[in-house]
């Protein structure tokens, strides 16, 4: 699983319906850094070298676009300068905003591995073609990702994103389906 997520703030998570863009959210500008205006970016993306200057990025809930113009290593995460942003005071107008690049532009997995944003809204299935109900969040552990699937009755059952329970994965069917294990699913609760 891959960690860019898809901006939610239209309310409905999930994959897009047809024309809607969507963007990924790839780091937090947290702080300014230094006299020349550059901003510490704390980094989400699996793909970091995607942020070189010339790139451009979608900053805060309004997605202005503005271009990295310069980027070095800092710890865990870069220091980024922005088009247009010179000094300390600049670049503060960009404190703890969200940086997004479009979606359509990301680097292709690998077989069996899906972004965040496909994976949530699916609706779950078990083998026996069961509705469970959809994907609302995932929770990401050391190990592997957890799906949180929401019964239409409001109950939530924590599925692992591990190979012995992801059967299928059919993103064009907005569908997946699984095997719960021994214990996940009370034999007496009934999910829907």
């Amino acid at each position: 699983m891959r960690t860019e997520k898809k901006n939610e703030s239209a309310g409905i998570p999930g994959s897009p319906t047809t024309g809607e863009p969507v963007y990924l959210a790839v780091g937090l500008l947290r702080r300014p850094h230094g006299v020349r205006g550059d901003l510490l970016l704390e980094v989400y993306s699996d793909f970091p070298e995607r942020l070189s200057p010339g790139t451009y990025i979608y900053v805060g809930d309004d997605f202005e676009k503005i271009k990295i113009t310069r980027r070095r290593p800092h710890n865990d995460g870069l220091i980024v300068g922005l088009e247009g942003v010179k000094t300390p005071e600049d670049a503060a107008h960009y404190r703890s905003k969200m940086a997004f690049v479009p979606a359509e532009g990301r680097p292709p997995l690998p077989e069996g591995e899906y972004y965040h944003h496909q994976i949530i809204g699916l609706e779950v299935f078990d083998e026996s073609e069961k509705s469970l109900g959809v994907v609302t969040e995932i929770i990401e552990t050391g190990s592997n990702d957890v799906y949180v699937v929401k019964s239409p009755a409001g109950k939530e059952i924590l599925i692992p994103a591990l190979k012995q329970c992801l059967l299928e994965v059919n993103l064009e069917q907005k569908r997946m389906k699984v095997h719960l294990l021994p214990g996940l699913l009370d034999e007496e609760s009934d999910i829907s």
